[in-house]
């Protein structure tokens, strides 16, 4: 029986990150990495990472609102990345790592503020994290889909994704597929 579909797009650095996590999440019924929030059409992996596009790095989300609500997933995002970091996470630097929310409605856009403002006493520092409109959402390539399962054993994902992945599945095993 196919349940309802929503779609949610969120960057929280680099989206091999944010795309494994997402991956897991029970009512999440797919995940793409891509950019959007830049100026250019069509942009490459190699442009965005020059940070002249003005692209992020992000995941577009399919899921259903039966199964998980648009405010978990943000609660999610909230865990496994930091908001209140500049155009950063960790050793990723550039405006394409910033962390930013693109609400597809009014209603999206609601229950972001909310859950910023909430988050916002759950961090020592203030959130940077961007709210913006959707814009155009270009797909990456396709060696960038489901990155981490295919490449688990390489340096970054070993050291970087992977972490992020065990801290989601201890923090929200009741959330897991």
């Amino acid at each position: 029986m196919a349940g309802n579909s929503e779609t949610a797009i969120l960057g929280g650095g680099c989206f091999w990150c944010t795309e494994a996590v997402y991956l897991e999440v029970k009512g999440v019924t797919s995940v793409e990495s891509g950019y959007t929030g830049g100026q250019a059409e069509h942009p490459t992996y190699e442009q965005v990472c020059a940070g002249t596009t003005g692209h992020a790095e992000v995941v577009r989300l399919q899921f259903d609102p039966d199964v998980i609500s648009y405010r978990d997933l943000l609660e999610i995002f909230f865990t496994i990345h930091d908001p209140t970091t500049l155009n950063r996470q960790g050793n990723d630097v550039g405006t394409q790592y910033r962390s930013v929310i693109y609400h597809l409605s009014p209603q999206q856009e609601a229950t972001a503020r909310q859950v910023i403002a909430e988050m916002a006493h759950v961090w020592d520092a203030p959130i940077v994290t961007e709210l913006a409109p959707a814009q155009t959402f270009y797909k990456a390539e396709d060696y960038h889909q489901d990155y981490f399962r295919q490449h688990p054993l390489q340096g970054y994902c070993a050291f970087v994704v992977a972490p992020k992945v065990d801290k989601f599945r201890k923090l929200y095993a009741q959330r897991l597929k």
